[in-house]
């Protein structure tokens, strides 16, 4: 179990020490490293950062967010069939410098792009910065194993494992949902993709979501 988050700010103006205090947040799902990357070369920042758990390759090589030319990955989970999937890319032709299932993910993404996520078994939430295409795309795996929340408002989207991560963001608004909160008295729970608070999704089991940052616009 790791810890994941991000940030598209359009207004550029988070402190570094908020993307830390989100990181932290997540700390006990990941207690064995944590690290952050913002990028600021475009219309907005996007910061990533994750709390690790280390399970594969627990050696410092396992570090994230991790990078593999214009990619960028932070990851929670596991892949089951990352080793099959290593061998069919190495006859491809491509090099690994890990072991980890995390640079297979990232390796495959930019072999195959979005269909790169039909090959892999397992369970697995992540999110992707692609600085060619200038996206970032959350993934979720087929079972809903591991969670992934986000929320978007005009100038803002977060992302993350779990919503404690939101409260460290100073521009997150913590308005209930009254819908989501009368879905909760019906069945006893808040079914995905709704959450307790207004402008936060769960993304659904099975899904991804791409979000054009220039256009400011999700597919």
């Amino acid at each position: 179990m790791c810890g994941i988050c991000s940030y598209i700010s359009y207004k550029s103006d988070t402190p570094s020490a908020v993307l830390n205090n989100m990181v932290s947040a997540l700390d006990y799902r990941g207690p064995d490293d944590q690290g952050s990357y913002v990028n600021n070369d475009g219309e907005a920042e996007i910061g990533m950062g994750q709390a690790r758990l280390a399970v594969i390759d627990l050696s410092i090589n396992g570090h994230q967010p991790m990078h593999f030319e214009h990619l960028t990955i932070v990851f929670n989970g596991e892949i089951y069939n990352y080793q099959e999937i290593r061998k069919e890319l190495q006859h491809l032709g491509n090099k690994f410098s890990t072991n980890t299932d995390t640079e297979v993910i990232l390796q495959a993404h930019a072999v195959w792009g979005e269909n790169a996520v039909r090959h892999f078994i397992g369970m697995f939430s992540y999110i992707l910065f692609d600085s060619n295409q200038y996206t970032l795309t959350v993934y979720r795996d087929r079972a809903g194993i591991k969670p992934l929340y986000y929320y978007q408002t005009e100038d803002l989207l977060l992302f993350a494992s779990e919503l404690k991560s939101f409260h460290q963001h100073p521009h997150f608004k913590k308005e209930i949902d009254k819908g989501a909160l009368t879905l909760f008295f019906k069945l006893g729970y808040i079914p995905a993709p709704h959450s307790i608070f207004k402008n936060v999704h769960k993304l659904e089991a099975g899904h991804f979501l791409t979000y054009k940052i220039n256009s400011r616009k999700s597919v």
